[in-house]
């Protein structure tokens, strides 16, 4: 028998000895393997996603637990870096590169590599300089942890958001002198930068939108305001918030923004409308920032659209909702306004010690008294349209505590279209039928209220 494979005779000592490194061997590898995996779990990112839009562009990295990150800048040519701690380089995030597409308008490539032993690097080559904001989300509904990357424009293209950014007014209204909104029907739904001309004594600021709406033959006598009326539409949600979810996969969010932007054009066919929209593309819009939105361009209806959902499937109809300051009509409604306003946590908004001040805190003055009253005029004209089209799932205007309904000067209502969560009217909501209908309802919706109560004279139309 060789010395190899020679037994080796067993001492009480060397089975001591045998049996203690059995134990540590044992030990090592019970506790050592579940340690690592701890770690792992603890970095595993389970999805990305990016976000392109003018306003901003958001890159989510979404993991099982929360990640420890740095950033820096980098110039010549402009870079964003972002270092990710304790974690690999897994397949989710290397799908990060093929997620940014030519249309973005701030990033140009977006590069992940092991920087070091348990370090990330993305790499986000710019397109222009931006004012970027990283910062963490805890779990909410259906998302786990998620680092968010925000990549806003160093100089605002948007005069709005530029004014909303470098505020300054205490009532936060827009001098019509700032700022100068397109009545050009189908033009952006975003205000467009007004151009210096030379000044001309005795013109009106309005001039020169009369002088494109008598491009077409217009019956003056028929005009029942004297001035330009500014209609705000919201959809809701967008982004990282989907809304609620039908049957067969569609989203809220989808839905709303399509039936949104018909409306606008037909809207923007009435010479004396013009519209803002508190988004135009998929992405995310803090709620604060619809209103405050909405309150700058000294908005005269906001009306907030969305396309309802329930725990029972075969919940149908349509339903209109103004604020309330005594509390929600129903439990459905109370419920309703808590899915609405959990939207900043769904959708990802950094918060700030002075973010949002007057929705924190709604002052239920005289002048919101007023607007109540007339938001309460606008959703019965609304509830009377919305009937015609589909059944009313409740044949009153209903209240609850809506934070995007806070505007204090603003007759504002929240439109629920249908129930996506019904399987039939989730299959209406997507049928380009029902949402040029749904868009025409509440285009007769709006010119019936305004036809009743024609605003407060503000801003004189060019007389012809």
């Amino acid at each position: 028998m060789s010395r190899a494979t020679r037994p080796h005779a067993l001492t009480p000592d060397s089975g001591r000895r045998s049996a203690l490194r059995a134990a540590v061997s044992t030990l090592f590898l019970t506790v050592v393997p579940a340690g690592l995996a701890r770690a792992a779990a603890a970095a595993s990112v389970v999805a990305v996603r990016v976000w392109p839009a003018q306003a901003y562009t958001r890159v989510t990295i979404e993991s099982t637990a929360p990640l420890t990150f740095n950033q820096f800048v980098l110039k010549n040519p402009d870079r964003l870096v972002v270092d990710l701690q304790g974690v690999d380089l897994d397949s989710e995030l290397q799908k990060l590169a093929g997620k940014v597409g030519n249309d973005d308008p701030y990033i140009q490539q977006l590069r992940a590599g092991l920087n070091k032993p348990g370090t990330v690097r993305l790499v986000l080559d710019l397109k222009t300089e931006v004012r970027p904001q990283v910062f963490s989300l805890a779990p909410v509904a259906e998302y786990k942890n998620r680092l968010v990357i925000d990549l806003y424009p160093a100089v605002q293209k948007d005069p709005l958001l530029a004014f909303l950014d470098n505020q300054t007014t205490p009532d936060g209204l827009l001098d019509p002198a700032q700022l100068k909104l397109d009545k050009n029907p189908g033009a952006a739904s975003q205000p467009q930068q007004a151009t210096q001309q030379p000044a001309q004594p005795d013109r009106s600021p309005n001039d020169d939108v009369m002088a494109q709406a008598d491009s077409k033959p217009i019956d003056r006598s028929k005009l029942k305001v004297d001035r330009l009326i500014t209609v705000v539409l919201d959809p809701g949600h967008g982004g990282e918030d989907p809304g609620a979810t039908g049957p067969s996969g569609n989203h809220e969010k989808d839905v709303v923004l399509s039936i949104a932007r018909k409306l606008k054009a037909r809207l923007e066919t009435d010479p004396n409308i013009r519209v803002v929209m508190t988004r135009d593309a998929d992405f995310f819009v803090p709620l604060g920032v619809r209103v405050k939105k909405a309150r700058a361009v000294q908005g005269d209806l906001f009306m907030s659209i969305h396309a309802d959902a329930f725990i029972r499937p075969d919940a149908n109809g349509s339903s209109v909702f103004v604020l309330s300051d005594k509390g929600a009509t129903s439990t459905a409604a109370k419920w309703l306004a808590q899915t609405q306003n959990d939207a900043d946590l769904i959708g990802g908004v950094k918060i700030s010690n002075t973010q949002d001040k007057y929705l924190a805190h709604t002052l239920m003055d005289l002048t919101q008294t007023a607007t109540l009253n007339d938001s309460m005029r606008f959703g019965r004209a609304m509830l009377t349209e919305l009937g015609g089209l589909n059944r009313l799932h409740k044949g009153a205007v209903e209240q609850a505590g809506f934070a995007v309904l806070k505007a204090p000067d603003i007759p504002s209502i929240l439109v629920e279209t249908a129930f996506i969560s019904n399987p039939q009217e989730e299959q209406r909501l997507i049928s380009e039928d029902y949402q040029d209908k749904m868009a025409e309802t509440l285009h007769t919706g709006i010119k019936k209220y305004f036809a009743k109560n024609p605003p407060l004279s503000r801003t004189k139309l060019a007389q012809g």
